[in-house]
């Protein structure tokens, strides 16, 4: 069994406006994933640096940053990053351009873990629905150019719809889980964080994080899920 997570950190501002990286990191840290997809990780004006710096990701967690970023400082890609625990062997990395009015993308790694192999894939879909439609589709494509094996989809699917709607692509191919409501932060009422999982793998276990430091933080909660091989 293994735990995966998703939080959406706002470029590390939080509620009192505030940009605290090391704040989001004990966020991270009090998760006690294995795995954990990152979204809104950049700044948003100038080099758009990552709000997180390597270093103190390096010397306050466990965690590296998947290799995806093309920028200088930036330790993500379209503000997804993937944080794994020191020591995951990753076999393959890809970026994967997803179409939309503003660009957005997703990044994926092939996990060579105890357990079996494994591909994770962080996302940010679209605000616009017909957007997060041409998305979910475009993505099931490009994982279908993938060697097959047990995969996971997690991040911010943006999606207002309890029933998921706009993501009928990938429901024809994962099973989509909620694990509750996450955004916004104060009083929850939109189930905008997901993960949706291949049908070989199975949820033990999932809750909306909820602790002080998460309260403020950003303007949503993370999530979390123990998956394990079905």
């Amino acid at each position: 069994m293994f735990r995966i997570a998703s939080y959406n950190i706002r470029k590390s501002i939080g509620l009192d406006y505030r940009r605290d990286p090391l704040r989001v990191l004990g966020v991270v840290n009090s998760l006690a994933a294995d795995i954990v997809a990152l979204q809104e990780v950049d700044r948003r004006f100038g080099t758009r640096k990552s709000s997180i710096p390597a270093a103190l990701l390096k010397d306050e967690t466990d965690y590296f940053a998947l290799d995806v970023a093309t920028r200088n400082g930036s330790i993500g890609w379209h503000g997804n990053a993937i944080l794994l625990r020191r020591g995951t062997r990753v076999t393959r990395i890809s970026r994967i351009d997803l179409p939309g009015l503003e660009p957005r993308g997703a990044v994926s790694a092939d996990l060579a873990l105890a357990s079996g192999p494994l591909r994770v894939v962080g996302l940010h879909l679209g605000l616009r629905s017909k957007d997060r439609r041409t998305q979910s589709a475009a993505l099931v494509e490009h994982l279908k150019t993938l060697p097959d094996m047990p995969a996971i989809v997690i991040g911010d699917f943006n999606e207002w719809s309890q029933q998921g709607r706009n993501l009928t692509a990938l429901h024809s191919v994962l099973d989509m889980h909620v694990p509750g409501r996450s955004y916004p932060t104060q009083r929850p009422v939109a189930q905008l964080d997901r993960i949706a999982h291949s049908r070989d793998l199975r949820v033990e276990n999932s809750a909306v994080h909820r602790c002080k430091s998460a309260a403020r933080a950003s303007d949503h909660l993370p999530i979390w899920a123990d998956m394990a091989r079905a």
